[in-house]
């Protein structure tokens, strides 16, 4: 079954001959996406833990990924209202989404409350009283949860570790009292929280012990009456070559003891656990410059193609897809963005680029393309998906008159 499938897929455990090919096909910089991976990873979650599963949209939004998750049998759980459109146009039925609202504009909370109008089932989760307020403005009276900030943060950088971050989610304390208050205005469904991004097996226990808290607050305010309590996603993958995938049988297993009896059903949203590992990004080399501090190697592809490791300081596996087995050397490794956040790695052994030769970025499948931009006036790249061994386009390459379109 998939979900015996590897629990990480490495760089080098892509086919290179076939990625050249799409290089030379596509042009680079590309993003290269493996549906079938896609929909491995989801069951192998799916089938560890024993709860409902959906996807976080966020971490990829792209109409190919969402179909194929729908098609594995995920909900989807939105957090803009945009995310909320494409899951419909990728045949998300409205009655299954979740709406996490953060600070939604009124445009957004207008649209989910229109939406639910027809679609009852739809649930709208608030992280902040005033939002509650501002929906009953509207005249809504329908399925709510409750973010909760559990006051714990985990996961690979503290700009991701959202639990501690007062941003999100009512603060713990003073979850009975808005419970209470929620309940004479709306139908009270679930508690939701979500303590960070990126958790391996160092930050699990300190993530478990969030999941407690939620716990212990859903039987606090009455277990019996909700319907579910979201845990959130959070669980990550191995970036880095020496780290190991998360054992989803131990997951499993302190996430079970973390909850204890619950009557709601809990439920969990991974998103980049399900597509990080799916994709890559393609970049040809166009310069090598050696200078007094580093050998400089330029490519095609920027942080407007990836900006994770200028906004995260995120590690990125690279190889050589052209020559593998050349011996590696320490080089940094940049595109041509005139800034100098514009670095994928620096000082880091890759087997010797020259010019013209084909580099793979690992991992971009989360939050890549997502935070893709158009900075120096760069068109987005295209984006191949592999499904069944055959290889499609299923998002063009930008042109500079895509750039400007909304110029006037």
């Amino acid at each position: 079954m998939s979900h015996d499938s590897p629990p990480v897929r490495r760089v080098s455990d892509w086919d290179y001959d076939r990625l050249a090919t799409l290089a030379e096909e596509h042009e680079t910089p590309l993003y290269v996406l493996d549906l079938d991976r896609v929909r491995e990873n989801y069951e192998r979650f799916d089938a560890a833990v024993d709860a409902e599963v959906m996807y976080a949209a966020k971490a990829h939004t792209g109409h190919a990924v969402l179909e194929t998750l729908l098609d594995a049998g995920a909900n989807i759980e939105c957090a803009a209202k945009g995310e909320l459109q494409r899951a419909i146009d990728a045949g998300a039925d409205p009655e299954t989404l979740q709406y996490t609202a953060v600070n939604p504009p009124d445009r957004d909370l207008d649209y989910a409350v229109d939406l639910a109008e027809d679609n009852p089932g739809l649930t709208i989760t608030a992280g902040a009283r005033d939002t509650f307020d501002r929906l009953e403005e509207r005249g809504y009276d329908g399925r709510v949860a409750i973010r909760i900030n559990p006051g714990i943060g985990t996961g690979h950088h503290e700009k991701v570790a959202t639990g501690k971050d007062a941003k999100f989610g009512i603060p713990y304390e003073q979850v009975p009292e808005v419970a209470a208050d929620v309940r004479e205005r709306f139908d009270l469904v679930g508690l939701h929280s979500h303590a960070g991004s990126g958790v391996l097996h160092d930050d699990l226990d300190d993530h478990c012990r969030a999941i407690g808290k939620v716990a212990d607050m859903a039987r606090e305010v009455g277990d019996a009456d909700l319907e579910f309590v979201d845990f959130g996603g959070g669980f990550g993958v191995p970036y880095r070559e020496d780290e190991e995938p998360l054992d989803m049988d131990v997951v499993a297993e302190k996430v079970e003891a973390a909850i204890g009896d619950l009557d709601a059903r809990p439920k969990f949203e991974p998103g980049r656990y399900v597509v990080a590992d799916a994709e890559l990004i393609l970049t040809e080399v166009n310069t090598i410059k050696e200078a007094p501090a580093a050998t400089v190697v330029g490519v095609d592809a920027s942080l407007a193609t990836l900006i994770r490791p200028a906004m995260f300081g995120s590690y990125h596996p690279i190889d050589n897809v052209t020559a593998p087995e050349r011996e590696p050397e320490p080089v940094s490794v940049g595109g041509p963005c005139c800034t100098s956040a514009d670095v994928f790695c620096t000082d880091r052994p890759i087997p010797r680029p020259e010019r013209e030769d084909l580099l793979a970025i690992g991992n971009a499948g989360a939050y890549g393309y997502e935070l893709a931009n158009q900075f120096h006036s760069q068109p987005r790249p295209a984006e191949v998906a592999i499904e069944g061994g055959e290889a499609s386009v299923v998002r063009r390459r930008e042109t500079l008159a895509d750039v400007v379109r909304a110029e006037q």
